[in-house]
């Protein structure tokens, strides 16, 4: 999220975005008797309603990335705001179980910056799984309602804690302690992410300068001199060292040495790459809307060894990716992730029958057929499996993943899925043999099956159909 969106003045100086990066729990058993093989980051995209849910990309290296669902929301929230941000992405420490913790936030869904400071959501939503493709209903847990004078509950994170033998859950709250309205970050102790322990203070910063994304690594036995590093968003990007999740810390310095401060990026990501010891610290470009950039180390207790990667040597994919998290996978965990949302569907386009020089396209979110469409993906799309069920088909803007035609008071529109059966129903249609010629195609609307998709004064609506004209308006050809 864009820092520039909001600021707290002296209170937050430079930090004051909801971003969170996510710490990975330790694996445990899966990591002794499971080489890693690949990488899953999950994200959201932007301020949009379908922008603010969960994302996942996968890579083969740790640097180039490719949207799985075809750029898609792969899980939504029908909970608090209905919107989610910062997703975190933990680990059991035998493998067997996955949870997605977020922060319940949805900038112009109803709520503005102001609003999320001072009085937004007290709860994270969380989701789990057995298999990372299976996922349970999204819960609220209620993190910061104790917390005196707590306002918002942001940028969640968990690290399983073997010296307690559970997750160390910890986020963002801003409230007023000791005169001081801030940011801090809190934690508490949890196993299963439907309760917790009583919300402590775990990071403040002096005076009135306040944190909120802070992500912690486990560092392996003969790296550097500190087991955990953590990385944190507080005017800087600071660096700490600790042998205990819940014990003292170091400052270790920040990024001003390679020209990145909190003023230039924020939401740091940790990553490690299979099977070296060398690590990813993945910033998000906030303040030139660039997205993410990998800073480079062998040995994350030491600053002066990072180093930003080669602008050619990392390609983060097509959607903007907001402030997650990266899970080392399995062969088995990768295999399952690709199964259920790796696959491609083409991209095509929709030619008119009758304007046979035309394409269907959106303008300003309307739909309607045009010559020489540019930018060219506005004429782009993916006919996927249709929302309403089986026999329909679904049309999802390329350049608007998450975005579908569909009909709105018979008029054909891009709108974003909001998860509905009405928004399912009215974004499937049936592909049938074209009315005007049994070799191109016509779309029937699933709920109104008296009326198929057509051009009218090159405007796309839904209409019954019941003179030449009209099939021939009604009749398209879907190429690549």
């Amino acid at each position: 999220m864009s820092r520039a969106v909001v600021r707290l003045g002296a209170t937050l100086t430079a930090a004051v975005l909801l971003f969170t990066s996510w710490s990975v729990a330790t694996p445990g058993r899966a990591v002794a008797l499971d080489p890693f093989t690949g990488y899953l980051m999950a994200h959201f995209t932007g301020e949009s309603s379908t922008g603010q849910q969960i994302y996942l990309a996968h890579s083969t290296d740790g640097l180039r990335w490719t949207d799985l669902n075809n750029g898609a929301p792969v899980l939504r929230s029908t909970v608090g705001t209905r919107g989610v941000r910062d997703p975190a992405l933990v680990r059991s420490p035998a493998g067997d179980r996955y949870w997605i913790i977020a922060t319940d936030l949805c900038i112009g869904c109803g709520q503005n910056w102001d609003d999320a400071q001072h009085n937004g959501s007290r709860s994270l939503v969380v989701w789990e799984s057995t298999d990372l493709v299976n996922w349970s209903a999204p819960w609220l847990l209620n993190v910061a309602g104790a917390i005196p004078d707590g306002r918002n509950a942001w940028a969640p994170e968990a690290i399983w804690n073997p010296e307690t033998n559970d997750y160390v859950l910890y986020w963002a709250t801003n409230s007023s302690r000791n005169g001081v309205t801030k940011h801090r970050i809190h934690s508490a102790r949890t196993s299963t992410f439907r309760s917790i322990t009583t919300a402590q203070v775990y990071i403040d910063r002096p005076g009135s300068q306040g944190i909120i994304d802070t992500q912690i690594v486990e560092v392996p036995t003969g790296v550097g001199s500190y087991r955990y590093v953590r990385a944190s968003g507080d005017g800087q990007i600071t660096v700490e060292g600790s042998n205990s999740i819940l014990g003292s810390w170091t400052n270790l310095g920040n990024l001003s040495g390679i020209g990145l401060t909190g003023s230039q990026v924020e939401g740091p990501m940790w990553m490690k790459f299979n099977p070296r010891n060398e690590w990813a610290l993945y910033l998000d470009q906030y303040a030139s809307g660039r997205g993410y950039l990998p800073v480079l180390t062998g040995n994350p207790s030491s600053t002066g060894g990072y180093r930003i990667a080669a602008s050619a040597s990392y390609a983060m994919g097509g959607t903007r990716k907001r402030h997650g998290s990266i899970l080392n996978l399995t062969a088995a965990e990768q295999s399952r992730v690709l199964g259920r949302w790796g696959s491609t569907v083409p991209v095509n386009r929709i030619q008119s029958y009758n304007v046979p020089d035309r394409y269907v396209r959106h303008a300003d979110f309307d739909v309607r057929i045009d010559a020489n469409v540019s930018p060219a993906q506005d004429a782009q799309f993916r006919l996927m499996p249709g929302l309403a069920g089986t026999g329909t088909v679904s049309f999802q803007s390329v350049n608007f993943p998450g975005y579908y035609l569909r009909h709105y008071g018979f008029d054909l529109r891009l709108e974003a899925d909001d998860g509905t059966a009405t928004f399912a129903g009215d974004a499937s249609f049936r592909q049938v043999a074209g009315l005007a010629n049994p070799s191109w195609t016509s779309f029937q609307s699933h709920n109104y099956p008296d009326r198929y998709i057509r051009h009218y004064d090159y405007l796309l609506r839904l209409d019954p159909i019941n003179d030449t004209q009209g099939r021939g308006d009604a009749t398209f050809r879907v190429t690549t």
